[in-house]
């Protein structure tokens, strides 16, 4: 059984989704990262840089524990291991790898400014709108992907898709219409639709 150290955040929705997609036997241990659990002694010892999430596996490459940090690492060591959500190889698998890093580098570090200013700091207008801006180019660009395509990599579900979906739920943050994006919408409904996704999203409130 996997431990996924978590609190209810999009990075680390994402990987209570993807545990709950393959099927992966898990135990949620909350870190409150309100009062600040992530930087106590016995957090830092899995991840120095003291962020959720964080999994250990007691049953890792060659059978031996292992404790990852960065959620975009965690959807590529889960999709390895099972064999699952990444393609093996192939232009499939870099293309998968591409929008992965388009959520790392930039949805979730641009989304995530944006919440930060909608919510404590509404009154420092150039941070708001200039992260409101760069958030409304990315759903741009996400919905002209999902114009040509049923998932974010094609035509199938991947560790992609399960990246961005927990920042695009918290739509309403983003001062966008969905009307503005009908293919993200398109898209957002379908992902939040699957039953492993629900569950993914309901364990960490």
């Amino acid at each position: 059984m996997i431990d996924l150290y978590a609190w209810g955040t999009p990075n680390a929705r994402k990987i209570s989704i993807a545990l709950e997609e393959l099927r992966i036997p898990f135990k949620v241990h909350m870190v409150d990262i309100s009062e600040g659990e992530q930087f106590e002694d016995s957090f830092l010892a899995m991840n120095p840089n003291n962020k959720i999430p964080v999994i250990v596996d007691p049953e890792g490459p060659q059978g031996k524990k292992i404790t990852l940090f960065e959620s975009g690492a965690i959807l590529i060591y889960l999709a390895e291991k099972t064999g699952k959500l990444l393609p093996p190889s192939g232009v499939e698998r870099h293309e998968t790898m591409q929008w992965l890093m388009f959520q790392m580098g930039g949805i979730g570090p641009m989304f995530g400014q944006t919440h930060h200013f909608r919510r404590y700091a509404p009154q420092e207008k150039y941070g708001l709108d200039r992260y409101t801006a760069e958030t409304h180019r990315l759903y741009r660009v996400l919905d002209g992907r999902l114009g040509d395509s049923e998932y974010v990599t094609g035509s199938e579900y991947s560790i992609a898709d399960i990246a961005i979906y927990p920042w695009v739920a918290r739509f309403n943050l983003h001062q966008l219409a969905w009307e503005d994006v009908p293919n993200v919408k398109r898209w957002y409904d379908s992902i939040g639709s699957r039953t492993a996704v629900q569950r993914g999203m309901e364990i960490l409130p």
